[in-house]
Parts: structure tokens; C-alpha cells; sequence
């Protein structure tokens, strides 16, 4: 069936609201990539998908397969999603915005096709996958953030199993630790530095952490992003 100008405003129409919901959502929580760059991308996939059922009923284009554009949209879509990829440190943000970009390109294609319930399912699921499971995922695997710990004992005499329990109790995993004599200009030792990796959940209490180690005998607890 060939496609009218209606089918055009209709489905350019759908395209502007199916990206616009995405990325509402995306801007509520600050991300690099929101309304505006989602509404744009599912404007644009779903005009390129117009263009590429268009082209052959008009007898251009040779008659050719008319997915060739579509299948150049989904690869390029990949450029503008590794710029919403962000690394903080030893943390990485914007993935799951970088794959909500390529699921707006998606549903445009979809729209411009006139899938239209297809279009709606794809936005259905992908709402509850960001909102829904997004608060479910927090609740049941809370977010870490990848830091080092540097623990400064007065002695060389210290316990470091009884140390690494106490953070762990907190719910902080530790991947890494190196353990160092620290000695003064006389050569005699003063002490000794215990440094961790560690992927500390949102929800914990830092000071917490910080005033149990201390009872413990830790004498000056430091995090940093790095050494």
C-alpha cells in the first residue's frame, strides 16, 4: 500500500511521542542524553524509514531492498550512543542511556513501517524496563561505587582478617588489597598501611564504616577515587 501523506504526518507524529516518552524518562534522572536527543532520534529513524518504503514505490532506488537505509540507521546509532557512555573514575555511566538511544532508533523504524503495535509494545517494555525494574534493581542489587581505601595502623601488630570482616560486615566488597610496612629515616618501623579496592554500595554509611574501623584500632581511614 502505497504510503499518503496522512500515513507521513501520522507516523512522524507517533515518532516525536514514542521519543519524547523515552526521554522524559531519561532526563529525570540527569542523563547526557534526554528529551530532546531521544524525540530527534525517533523523528529522524522514522522519516529515514519513510524514505526507505517511499523510494521503490516511486520507482527509484532500483527497486531495492527497502531495509538498506534502516539497516544503516541501527549501525549509526551506535556513534551518538558511545557519546552518552561516561567514565567517572573506576565507574562507567550512560550505558543504559547509550541502549535506550538505540531502542529509540528502533521503535522509529518500526513507527515509519507502520508497525504500530509493535512500536507500542517495544515503549511499553521498554518503560517498565527503565522505571519498573530500574527501582527493583536498586532495591535488590543497590549500586556500587569502585573506590580505594587506605587504612594507617600505628603498629605493625594488626589484625587484618578481623579489619577486612568489619568492612565486609557493611556490605562493601573488597577486591584487592597490599599490605605495607611503613618505616621512618631511622629505618625503624612506625606503622603499617593496609590498601583496598573496594566496590562500596550506595546505601552505606561511610562515617560509619570510618568510626567502626577506627574503634577496631585503624588509625586514619582515607577513600579515595585513586592511589
Amino acid at each position: 500500500m502505497n504510503i499518503t501523506e496522512m500515513d507521513i504526518i501520522i507516523r512522524l507524529g507517533a515518532g516525536f511521542l514514542a521519543g519524547a516518552v523515552i526521554g522524559l524518562e531519561r532526563s529525570s534522572r540527569r542523563q547526557v542524553a534526554g528529551l530532546r536527543t531521544h524525540i530527534l532520534i525517533t523523528i529522524g529513524a522514522t522519516l529515514l524509514m519513510l524514505l526507505s518504503i517511499w523510494l521503490p514505490q516511486q520507482g527509484m532506488g532500483g527497486g531495492g531492498d527497502p531495509g538498506r537505509i534502516a539497516a544503516q540507521v541501527v549501525s549509526g546509532i551506535g556513534f551518538l550512543g558511545a557519546g552518552a557512555i561516561i567514565r567517572l573514575g573506576n565507574n562507567i555511566k550512560g550505558l543504559t542511556t547509550a541502549a535506550s538511544l538505540w531502542l529509540a532508533a528502533g521503535i522509529g523504524l518500526t513507527i515509519g513501517a507502520g508497525l504500530f503495535i509493535a512500536a507500542i509494545t517495544a515503549e511499553v517494555l521498554a518503560l517498565i524496563s527503565l522505571v519498573v525494574l530500574g527501582y527493583l534493581e536498586k532495591y535488590i542489587f543497590p549500586s556500587e561505587r569502585n573506590k580505594f581505601m587506605e587504612l594507617t595502623f600505628k603498629n605493625n601488630t594488626i589484625d587484618t582478617q578481623r579489619t577486612l570482616d568489619i568492612i565486609s560486615s557493611f556490605g562493601i566488597r573488597i577486591q584487592s588489597t597490599d599490605l605495607n610496612q611503613v618505616t621512618g629515616k631511622s629505618g625503624k618501623d612506625k606503622g603499617a598501611k593496609l590498601r583496598l579496592f573496594v566496590g562500596i554500595p550506595s546505601v552505606t554509611d561511610i562515617a560509619k564504616v570510618a568510626r567502626t574501623l577506627k574503634d577496631s584500632g585503624v588509625d586514619r581511614v582515607e577513600i579515595k577515587e585513586k592511589y
